[in-house]
């Protein structure tokens, strides 16, 4: 179980990992040992709530497909348990921010004092102003 929150958790039944070559320099151990993870996790066809597949579905990031599905392709460390560990906390990280709730925000207007200096501080402002003005005789 790959545990998102106190209350939600996704079975590892749900996750797709497969091992495949990285990609970039590293000598022989790149051409011989497939050290990178793929991750798949299918939204739609996941355990979650509804509500928190309709926010990942709704999340505009590159690495959702337009069918639901979560690829995050591992290969920053040397092994593969390491690569699969990284795929595994970026999943969550993504689910993770889905369910967070903001609080709605609760409008609220300026206090009488408020009000009051910001209109003593206009007048002060317009005078100076018009004290910049060309002296008549």
């Amino acid at each position: 179980m790959l545990q998102i929150t106190k209350r939600t958790a996704i079975p590892l039944s749900d996750i797709e990992l497969s091992a495949v070559r990285s990609q970039g320099a590293g000598g022989q151990n790149v051409n011989k040992v497939a050290t990178a993870i793929h991750l798949r996790f299918d939204i739609h066809a996941s355990s979650l709530s509804p509500l928190y597949k309709e926010r990942l579905l709704n999340l505009n990031d590159s690495r959702i497909t337009k069918e639901g599905i979560v690829i995050i392709k591992a290969q920053q460390h040397r092994t593969q348990e390491q690569n699969k560990a990284d795929a595994l906390d970026r999943l969550k990280a993504l689910v993770q921010s889905v369910t967070i709730t903001s609080k709605k925000r609760k409008p609220t207007q300026p206090s009488k004092s408020a009000k009051k200096k910001r209109l003593e501080s206009k007048a002060r402002r317009g005078q100076v102003k018009a004290l910049r003005g060309n002296v008549r005789d």
